[in-house]
């Protein structure tokens, strides 16, 4: 949809998480504002494999703007704590923070990139106490 609104060449520089990264930037990935899936699975698919929703871009949309599994995964906790003034209280799991976390079904930073989009949230903790479980 952002091509048929601002035009590929605009795009290129949309997304561009690879060079927010590369130029010594943060970036803070959340999942509460739905212009994408709300799911942060699929939000660190897209970010690892640049693959689009629709299919249209198996390849990767701008693959020069994908980031590692790693990266993406402290975009959506670390960082995202960071840019919220949180950093202290969350983002990592480190003795004194939150106990707020999910158990995956398979090892996403590891495992192959195009895989990523089928994990499932096994477990989620809150505040120390299971509130889910498959």
């Amino acid at each position: 949809w952002a091509e048929k609104r601002i035009g590929r060449d605009r795009c290129r520089t949309t997304y561009a998480f690879r060079s927010i990264l590369d130029a010594g930037g943060k970036l803070a990935f959340g999942s509460d504002w739905d212009v994408a899936p709300l799911s942060p699975i699929l939000g660190i698919d897209a970010a690892v494999t640049r693959r689009t929703i629709d299919g249209k871009n198996p390849k990767g949309w701008f693959p020069e703007q994908a980031i590692s599994p790693v990266e993406a995964l402290k975009a959506y906790t670390a960082d995202a704590a960071w840019a919220a003034f949180e950093e202290k209280e969350k983002g990592s799991l480190t003795a004194g923070k939150l106990a707020d976390f999910v158990v995956l079904s398979r090892d996403i930073l590891s495992g192959p990139p195009d895989q990523i989009v089928e994990t499932r949230v096994d477990a989620t903790v809150v505040g120390g106490r299971v509130v889910f479980s498959r």
